[in-house]
């Protein structure tokens, strides 16, 4: 009797236990099959050859919430690109009346005025420039935000892209009259990433590096392919350095800046898989950019 318990116990075990293999089998197709969808633009839904009811139903409501985000994300996308069409076209309309009031302008500076009036033209003047800033900028982050940037990856040297933005800067930085603090590791950091976009990020932050630094600059590049800019920056603090990646958002004296820098320099490395993060501390603004290697698929341990 005992015996016969015991064979009972061992093959119910024994069925237990290849039950649970092909469900942990079922259960990563259904992973494997989820992350495959989720990277590529198909219409293909998930489904099992499991007869477990439960892995069934769970493919089904995977399939079921994965259409629904595929609908939710061709409205985004054809949303998103009606927003980048206008913001062109803005950009472009901002272009003729300011050229007219930049002619205006020349020719009024040609007239007898008093000293008074002569400084309300400069006030003015100053103030079209700003626009023309903004709009040129706008022009670009339309531009920017309409390309592809996946389309044109490559094998890049995130090392000499840095090397190259920061001699890109040298004059600018030189007449700031900084002496950078650079540690750049030896060692290649090589990514799959667009490197126009790349170049771009980082000529962004040091753009906004000169704009709100108190006379230092510290970069640095470790071998995980993390990249930090730092610098003293006392008319800052905690809460206006959270808005700093926000679009237009401005600090005070921010002495001309659009608020468009660091928000493109976000899109463009988050449209790469990366990450891009501000933190304050001790009168120190640090903005740190990641690109981690190319992460596997989801795996049931």
């Amino acid at each position: 009797m005992l015996i016969a318990v015991t064979v009972c116990l061992a093959g119910g075990i024994v069925f237990l236990l290849f039950k649970l293999y092909a469900m942990r089998r079922d259960l990563q197709e259904i992973c494997d099959q989820f992350a495959s969808r989720m990277q590529t633009d198909t219409n293909i839904g998930i489904d099992t050859a499991s007869a477990d009811p439960g892995i069934r139903r769970l493919a089904a409501d995977l399939d079921r919430q994965l259409k629904l985000l595929r609908q939710k994300q061709i409205l985004y996308t054809r949303g998103d690109q009606e927003v980048k069409t206008a913001v062109t076209h803005i950009s472009h309309d901002l272009r003729t009346p300011l050229t007219a009031i930049y002619g205006y302008l020349n020719l009024l500076e040609d007239e007898q005025m008093t000293k008074a009036a002569a400084g309300y033209l400069s006030m003015i003047k100053n103030r079209a420039d700003v626009l023309k800033v903004l709009a040129e900028e706008l022009f670009r982050y339309s531009v920017i935000l309409s390309v592809d940037v996946s389309a044109q990856y490559e094998e890049v040297t995130v090392n000499a892209v840095l090397e190259e933005s920061l001699a890109g800067y040298y004059g600018a930085i030189q007449k700031a009259g900084m002496i950078p603090d650079i540690d750049i590791c030896r060692q290649p950091v090589i990514r799959n990433l667009n490197r126009q976009s790349l170049s771009r990020i980082f000529s962004n932050i040091i753009g906004n590096a000169l704009k709100y630094s108190d006379g230092d600059l510290k970069v640095t590049l470790d071998a995980a392919g993390r990249a930090c800019f730092s610098n003293q920056a006392r008319n800052l603090d905690p809460v206006s350095v959270g808005h700093l990646f926000d679009r237009f958002y401005t600090v005070e004296s921010g002495r001309g800046s659009t608020g468009l820098g660091l928000s493109i320099a976000r899109t463009l490395a988050e449209g790469m898989g990366g990450t891009i993060q501000a933190e304050y501390e001790e009168e120190t603004l640090h903005i740190c950019v990641y690109f981690q290697e190319n992460s596997q698929a989801c795996r049931i341990l």
